[in-house]
């Protein structure tokens, strides 16, 4: 299985930036995926999740209301949709998926937030 992302980038503060997550591999059996965030000395945080079959999702608090995630399962992709973007969400953004019982992590996409 392997998970890649894509659509990270240097954005100005208020903008918006659309990640993707593409899962291949062996994925009939993809519980959930979530985005997870990692900036400079800080500890790798929880973003949003979505269960893949009901589509439930969670955010952190820090971002509901300006961030969306969502998935098209046909594609097995999942997409989060960053809108109003502050320099504090300045992070590498990684992909997790839970597929077959297993942890994956995909390689990480750079988000700057800088005017």
């Amino acid at each position: 299985v392997q998970l890649v992302e894509s659509g990270g980038g240097l954005v100005q503060p208020g903008g918006s930036l659309r990640l993707s997550c593409a899962a291949s591999g062996f994925t009939r059996s993809i519980y959930a995926m979530s985005w997870h965030r990692q900036a400079p000395e800080k500890e790798r945080e929880l973003v949003a999740g979505i269960k893949i079959g009901s589509g439930t999702t969670n955010y952190a608090d820090s971002v509901k209301g300006r961030f969306t995630i969502s998935r098209d399962n046909s594609k097995n992709t999942v997409y989060l949709q960053m809108n109003s973007l502050k320099p504090e969400d300045t992070a590498v953004y990684y992909c997790k998926g839970v597929i077959g019982g297993l942890v994956y992590w995909g390689q990480g996409t750079q988000v700057t937030v800088s005017s």
